[in-house]
């Protein structure tokens, strides 16, 4: 009898292990979708499991996103998106995958082809609450929900929402959350962006790529990242207008940088460096003096920028800025 009982209970575990006891069980909610207007594509996440984003998102400029959850085929991820660049349609890549795979009643999958075309599955054992819609050009989905009306609610907020398709992402996943969410509660959280063709080079493709990897409140934190993200791009366009010697441009960028990230000593530096460089020293001088006074680094700092003339002052003025210091 022991022996029967133990051969049936190594039956079993092979089985799990077969079909998600070597995956990430990130059960989760999540969407993926496209920009109708830019043909950006993007996917957001969030679950109660560490570093979602890094299994369960993604994504290449002129190709489409996928979205791999449940108990996750990390593969689907990596594979859909060769299919997808082999010239399949979404409906076609997703056929594909789950026919090829054992453990396809576990898995949840969405993907979104560069045409806007998009193929959701959710397998017949996804732990409730479970589910999956789709709309125009993008498509919601979850699984171990507390409520079985969370990927409604996604689908509504996502169609009534305005703004980049990375802000109406990060809208969908807070009403998601708000309805009732994850049974488990929250954890970590991503958000991937990328552009509708791609340019050959991955660092301009991703416009967006923001991870949460552990913390209490994971799209509180991704939210803020957003904004941060949001600054250092206009940070990165003052700066190419300083190259292009347009300081007035610069200028406008490090204060919509400034304002959206205040508490930031550099963005408030830079600002008074390019108010300075535009003949603007009076203005510029009480920003220096608030930033020397939180961190003397930065008075440090401000001489060795005459050296690749980022900033173009006499002697005497660079004495009346390091002065403000004292």
């Amino acid at each position: 009898m022991k022996t029967i009982l133990s051969l049936f209970l190594l039956i079993i575990t092979f089985n799990a292990q077969t079909f998600y006891g070597e995956n990430p069980l990130a059960h989760t909610y999540s969407i993926v979708a496209r920009d109708t207007v830019t043909g950006e594509m993007g996917v957001a996440v969030q679950s109660h499991w560490f570093s979602v984003g890094t299994i369960v998102s993604w994504g290449e400029a002129g190709v489409g996103v996928v979205a791999t959850q449940s108990f996750v085929n990390v593969s689907f991820g990596p594979n859909g998106l060769a299919l997808l660049r082999e010239g399949f349609n979404a409906q076609d890549v997703l056929d594909k995958l789950i026919e090829e795979d054992e453990g396809r009643d576990y898995r949840q999958l969405a993907i979104l082809d560069a045409k806007g075309n998009v193929a959701t599955y959710s397998g017949k054992k996804c732990t409730p609450e479970a589910g999956h819609l789709q709309g125009n050009q993008f498509s919601v989905q979850a699984n171990m929900m507390k409520y079985d009306t969370v990927w409604r609610v996604m689908k509504e907020t996502f169609e009534n929402s305005k703004g980049s398709l990375a802000e109406r992402l990060l809208l969908t996943l807070e009403a998601a959350e708000e309805a009732g969410g994850d049974i488990r509660g929250k954890q970590s959280a991503s958000l991937l962006v990328v552009k509708a063709e791609s340019t050959g080079k991955v660092w301009e493709d991703r416009l967006v790529d923001l991870h949460v990897e552990d913390h209490p409140e994971p799209l509180v934190e991704l939210r803020r990242l957003y904004r941060v993200h949001q600054a250092y791009e206009h940070m990165n366009k003052g700066d190419l207008a300083i190259e292009h010697g347009d300081m007035e441009l610069a200028m406008k960028e490090y204060s919509a940088a400034e304002e959206l990230f205040p508490e930031n000593l550099e963005m408030k530096f830079w600002r008074a460096v390019t108010l300075t460089n535009i003949g603007e020293l009076e203005s510029a001088l009480p920003i220096f003096k608030e930033v020397f006074s939180k961190d003397n680094n930065w008075k440090i700092l401000t001489p060795k920028l005459l050296v690749n003339e980022l900033l173009n002052v006499s002697e005497t003025e660079l004495q009346r800025i390091l002065s403000v210091g004292d």
